[in-house]
C-alpha cells in the first residue's frame, strides 16, 4: 500500500496544534505515492471526542484507539501500539512531528520496525514515485537530501517548516483496537507544568530570544513586554549560557541541546551566535538580531541587525509596535 500514516499528538486532553502540520505534510506525500492520509490519535477513553476536525487538515481517515492504559503518553508504551498499526496496515510512511515527544517516539518505532529514521526533517517530496527528504546537518551548515529505500520510510518533522493547507473534506473515523503491552520497564509518576498561559517555543509562529546579554534574569522583563506587544502566538526563549546560568528554564532553550524551531519570526537580542544556537534556529523564516558587537557571528545569518543597547532599543520598539497594533 501507499498510505501514509500521520501520528498525532495530545497534551492536556487536547490535541495539539503540530500535529495539523504532521497531516498536512502527510497528506502531501501521499498524492506523491498516489495512496490516502490517515492520521493516529491515541489516548484514554473518550479520546475519540477530540477528532472529528482532523479531517480538514488532509486526513482521509483518523485512525483511533482508545485504552485506559493510554491515558497517559508512556512512550515504550505507545510505541509498540504505534508499530504494531503500522505493521498491520502495511503504510509506505509515517511521519512524526520533531517535538520532546516525537523524538522519543519516532526512534523507538522505527527501531520495531527495523527500519532508518530521518529526523528533524525540513522538506518531504515524491519524484517518480520515490519519497525523499531534506534535514539539515553539521548544526545546520550542510542540507542533507535523502532517498528512502526501506518500507515504511519514518520521518520526524520540524517544528513549523511544512505549514497546514485546509480542507472541505472531512475524513471518515475508525475505531482501531489496540493491544497494550502488559509488562513495561517504566512508567509515568508526575507532569511539571508549565507557565500558565505561556506558548510552547517549539510551536510559536513568533519568537523572542534573549542571550548573555540580557546581563541579568530581572532584565527580562524588557523581552516579556516585547512579547506581549507581538501578540499571543510570541514565545519567550533562550540560549543554553541563560539556562545555565538558571535565569530562565530548560524548556525555552533554543539550540543544539534544546529545541529546534522554525518561527515566522525570530529575535536574537543580546545572543552572539555560537554554532549550537544557530543550530537550533537558522531556520527561522525572518531572523532579527540585536546585539552590542558588530562582529556577533548571530548578524551573519540575520535577516535585519541592529547594532546597540538592547536596553534602549527594545522599549523603543516594543512601543512603536504597540503603536502599530493599536491603530490596525
Amino acid at each position: 500500500m501507499a498510505d501514509v500514516l500521520a501520528i498525532t499528538e495530545r497534551r492536556g486532553g487536547k490535541i495539539r496544534p503540530g500535529a495539523h502540520e504532521v497531516i498536512a505534510a502527510a497528506a502531501s506525500v501521499a498524492v506523491g505515492l498516489g495512496g490516502a492520509t490517515h492520521a493516529l490519535v491515541l489516548g484514554g477513553i473518550g479520546v475519540g471526542d477530540e477528532v472529528s476536525h482532523l479531517g480538514s487538515f488532509g486526513a482521509d481517515l483518523v485512525r483511533v484507539g482508545e485504552d485506559a492504559a493510554l491515558e497517559t503518553v508512556v512512550p515504550e508504551t505507545y510505541a509498540v501500539v504505534i508499530a504494531e498499526a503500522v505493521h498491520s496496515h502495511g503504510y509506505a510512511a509515517v511521519l512524526f512531528a520533531a517535538t520532546a515527544l516525537g523524538k522519543d517516539l519516532a526512534p523507538r518505532v522505527a527501531a520495531l520496525l527495523d527500519v532508518p529514521l530521518a529526523s528533524d526533517v525540513t522538506r518531504a517530496e515524491v519524484e517518480d514515485g520515490r519519497l525523499f527528504c531534506e534535514r539539515p546537518i553539521y548544526g545546520g551548515k550542510v542540507i542533507a537530501r535523502i532517498e528512502f529505500e526501506a518500507s515504511p520510510a519514518v520521518l520526524s518533522l520540524r517544528p513549523n517548516a511544512f505549514g497546514t493547507n485546509g480542507s472541505q473534506a472531512g475524513g471518515r473515523v475508525e475505531r482501531l483496537v489496540v493491544a497494550v503491552p502488559e509488562a513495561v520497564r517504566s512508567r509515568v509518576v508526575g507532569f511539571r507544568a508549565a507557565e500558565s498561559g505561556s506558548v510552547d517555543v517549539s510551536e510559536a509562529s513568533v519568537i523572542v530570544s534573549g542571550g548573555r546579554g540580557m546581563k541579568s534574569a530581572e532584565n527580562w522583563n524588557v523581552l516579556e513586554d516585547l512579547r506581549d506587544a507581538l501578540g499571543p502566538q510570541t514565545a519567550l526563549g533562550a540560549s543554553r549560557a541563560v539556562v545555565d546560568a538558571g535565569w530562565r528554564p530548560h524548556g525555552e532553550q533554543v539550540g543544539q541541546t534544546g529545541k529546534t524551531v522554525s518561527p515566522t519570526l525570530y529575535f536574537a537580542i543580546g545572543i552572539s551566535g555560537a554554532i549550537q544556537h544557530l543550530a537550533g534556529m537558522r531556520t527561522s523564516k525572518i531572523i532579527v538580531a540585536i546585539n552590542k558587537d558588530p562582529d556577533a557571528p548571530i548578524f551573519a545569518i540575520a535577516d535585519y541587525g541592529i547594532v546597540g543597547d538592547a536596553f534602549e532599543i527594545l522599549p523603543a520598539l516594543t512601543a512603536q509596535i504597540e503603536q502599530l497594533r493599536s491603530e490596525s
